[in-house]
């Protein structure tokens, strides 16, 4: 899986509605009750659909460990291992012989779902709110880095439920990842986001 198509994906979406239809306003999902959802979001797990930049479909399984760590494991017959955490974001080629391609996560669109505390309402982070029949969307970027792309968050209501985001990247290249059922709560083993065991594993440097 190429850099881009990772991080193009982390910005993107068909569900994400483009105009807010009238009276659509009354239906979203305010700010405040999203910053609840996603502050009390501590674990999660689910399947995943992801479609890339180039329009091609990947799927696999997703664990979210918040703050500050998730994991994407695809399927076959992609290779790609991809997981935050320690602060950064790696991403690990199957077919490459070559370490893992890391990035400081509060550089990545995903900072903003990742944060230990979560404020959409903060100045300059949020650039649409829209909503569409039961779901709202909010396109937000990392005020401190306003030039590293977006997400665009999609939520359904009644409860509250994070289902879909969009990752578009400072190109204007854009990766859509639309989630399963989430199974939340729990205690996800920290060894699933370990960067630096996984990078001595890869390398054969573990002891």
């Amino acid at each position: 899986m190429k850099r881009r198509q990772f991080l193009g994906m982390v910005a993107v979406l068909p569900l994400v509605p483009v105009a807010t239809p009238a009276g659509g306003a009354a239906n979203r999902i305010p700010i405040t009750e999203l910053n609840r959802y996603l502050n009390s979001l501590k674990t999660a797990q689910g399947t995943f659909v992801q479609i890339n930049p180039d329009h091609t479909r990947s799927r696999g399984i997703f664990y979210l460990s918040r703050p500050g760590r998730m994991r994407f494991e695809y399927a076959p017959p992609d290779s790609a291992l991809v997981v935050a955490g320690q602060g950064r974001l790696a991403i690990f080629d199957g077919k490459s012989n070559q370490g893992p391609q890391q990035y400081p996560l509060n550089r990545t669109p995903l900072y903003i779902l990742l944060k230990r505390v979560v404020n959409l309402g903060r100045s300059g982070m949020i650039t649409a709110h829209q909503s569409e029949g039961n779901a709202t969307s909010i396109t937000a970027r990392n005020p401190e880095y306003p030039d590293q792309g977006q997400v665009t968050l999609v939520f359904s209501a009644a409860p509250t439920t994070l289902r879909q985001w969009v990752v578009t990247d400072q190109s204007g290249h854009s990766t859509t990842v639309t989630l399963g059922p989430l199974a939340t709560g729990g205690r996800l083993p920290a060894a699933l986001f370990d960067i630096d065991r996984m990078v001595r594993e890869d390398t054969g440097t573990e002891r």
